[in-house]
């Protein structure tokens, strides 16, 4: 097994069915601090300055490398740079093992800051939040690509933090389509202090919230692909045999711990006719985690493959 500490079962599970991770406070310190650095000051609002032009600036003057996509993810930051030593430390590397299998590929990255209020006053914009979408087009893929949000300092709630619908990832959508929606039931905004990481599966809705504070607020993003399987990466001597099916509905009690009580705790967005859909998708992407086509939860994928024989 590999010496990396990877993710156990149901923390699997649990990004089966939520489409997300969150490790506070992963990243030490003097990495937090030295990627500021390699990101650079930010000058001060100016009067009748544009905004596009300082976040140009910003993103000109920060070592924020130019990688082409399909770079092998281990050779997408210089060594030593702090993006190289984020990617390095054991939690983090054992993490994208689990979820994306061994050497991802690199897609894209992008420096997102968002700027306080006396900047949109000082270049007559509006200060607005960013609409709610999905990072890729209509996405077919059983298979998903990793996004990690890197948090170097404090988020505050006044900030704006990034938000995010959990649940949302199997939805097969139209990323245009979700800019209606901005506030959904169950939502999640990052508060969060120095060196958190949220990992998303790339169908996450999210979006970055409108900064009310008085500083400015700075998040990394990176985007990986599987080069390789995604199936059985995480620590299988955590995987439980899977139980009987439980009976449904008339559940006598709390349910023990489980895979399955994971995969079927609803989210609160979830409607009673159509959240069975997310059930359905969340048993089908287990299975494809697991290798086991046989597995089902709740009985929801064995009754439609139920045919009949004469």
């Amino acid at each position: 097994m590999s010496e990396l500490p990877l993710l156990d079962a149901r923390t699997m599970a649990g990004f089966a069915a939520r489409g997300f991770l969150r490790m506070d406070g992963a990243v030490p310190e003097e990495i937090n601090a030295q990627f500021l650095a390699e990101v650079g000051e930010i000058a001060g609002p100016e009067p009748g300055r544009k905004l596009r032009r300082t976040y140009g600036e910003v993103l000109a003057r920060a070592a924020v490398p130019e990688v082409p996509a399909g770079t092998p993810l281990a050779r997408a930051y210089p060594q030593g740079s702090a993006m190289a030593r984020l990617l390095e430390l054991p939690v983090v590397a054992g993490a994208i093992r689990s979820l994306v299998g061994e050497a991802p590929t690199f897609d894209h990255h992008f420096l997102h800051v968002t700027f306080p209020p006396a900047y949109h006053e000082a270049g007559g914009g509006e200060n607005v939040s960013q609409h709610t979408h999905q990072d890729s087009t209509i996405d077919p893929r059983q298979a998903f690509d990793l996004q990690i949000m890197y948090y170097p300092h404090e988020v505050t709630r006044p900030m704006g933090g990034t938000r995010f619908v959990p649940g949302t990832h199997l939805r097969k959508v139209s990323e245009a389509a979700l800019g209606r929606y901005q506030n959904v039931r169950g939502q999640q905004h990052m508060v969060c202090g120095a060196g958190t990481l949220l990992f998303l599966h790339s169908g996450m809705w999210h979006g970055g919230g409108v900064n009310l504070s008085d500083r400015t607020r700075t998040m990394f993003k990176v985007r990986m692909n599987p080069s390789a399987s995604q199936v059985r990466q995480f620590d299988l001597s955590t995987l439980e045999r899977a139980a009987a099916q439980r009976p449904i509905f008339y559940l006598k009690g709390p349910q023990p711990p489980s895979v399955e009580q994971i995969l079927m705790t609803p989210e609160p967005w979830f409607e009673d006719d159509t959240g069975r859909l997310e059930f359905i998708n969340r048993v089908k992407l287990w299975r494809y985690l697991t290798g086991d086509a046989g597995y089902d939860a709740d009985y929801w994928l064995t009754r439609l493959e139920n045919l009949a024989t004469a």
